[in-house]
């Protein structure tokens, strides 16, 4: 399975720490969230890897070409960033040749990658996405499911006041090539997961519930409690 990690954001409430850094190369017990994601993905059940820039690009590419990983890498520029959907549209023939793994590189996670996958290949007919979800402690950052009863995202809620509860999104997937084929008819260079690709598909998502550890590292003090808790 190939995989697409976002990785393209500035970080601009980690300042003044992205001022130099790029936020998916913020350190952690001094290691780059992106190195925490390519050893947990690599080289197995993962075999592929797409990476876009945009923010101190060259810094993610001199981080790549020092990886073990290399080899299995594409790196993509966006001179103008594209979402998170239109991203995978741009390079669409890179994911094109069945299901696929997308996730935020900006987050600190630990979860088995082959039970998220063997999750979603027992999905039941129909769902064709899995998304991740974790226990938030912040809910006005994060992007809040419903659930129906049979763990099917049925509502979601992204960043909002109101109390929808602490079941969030991890901004982990794994994509159908239904997905892709929604974002190609959208025809759109720049579109978003949140705001498009996942309102279409309620009903048609499960949902896989990480136990184990993750953090949205979007601020300082969130960068902190992931030094104590990780």
């Amino acid at each position: 399975m190939k995989a697409v990690l976002l990785s393209a954001g500035y970080g601009t409430r980690l300042k003044p720490l992205t001022d130099t850094v790029p936020k998916c190369l913020v350190p952690v017990q001094s290691k780059p969230l992106l190195g925490y994601w390519l050893d947990l993905l690599l080289p197995k059940p993962i075999d592929q890897v797409l990476i876009n820039t945009h923010y101190l690009a060259q810094k993610v590419k001199d981080f790549v070409q020092s990886s073990p990983w290399e080899s299995v890498i594409k790196l993509v520029h966006e001179d103008v960033l594209l979402g998170t959907g239109g991203t995978l549209y741009r390079n669409r023939d890179f994911i094109k040749d069945g299901a696929f793994m997308v996730a935020h590189a900006d987050n600190l996670t630990r979860f088995s990658v082959e039970d998220f996958i063997a999750t979603h290949v027992r999905r039941k007919p129909g769902i064709e996405i899995t998304m991740m979800t974790f226990q938030t402690d912040n809910p006005q950052s994060c992007g809040i499911v419903e659930l129906d009863a049979a763990n099917t995202v049925v509502g979601f809620h992204e960043k909002v006041a109101q109390d929808y509860g602490l079941h969030a999104n991890a901004a982990v997937y794994i994509f159908e090539p239904a997905v892709l084929d929604f974002l190609i008819s959208l025809n759109k260079e720049i579109s978003d997961l949140s705001t498009e690709v996942i309102p279409h598909f309620l009903g048609r998502i499960q949902t896989y519930h990480n136990t184990d550890y993750h953090r949205d590292i979007g601020t300082v003090q969130s960068l902190a409690l992931a030094e104590v808790e990780f």
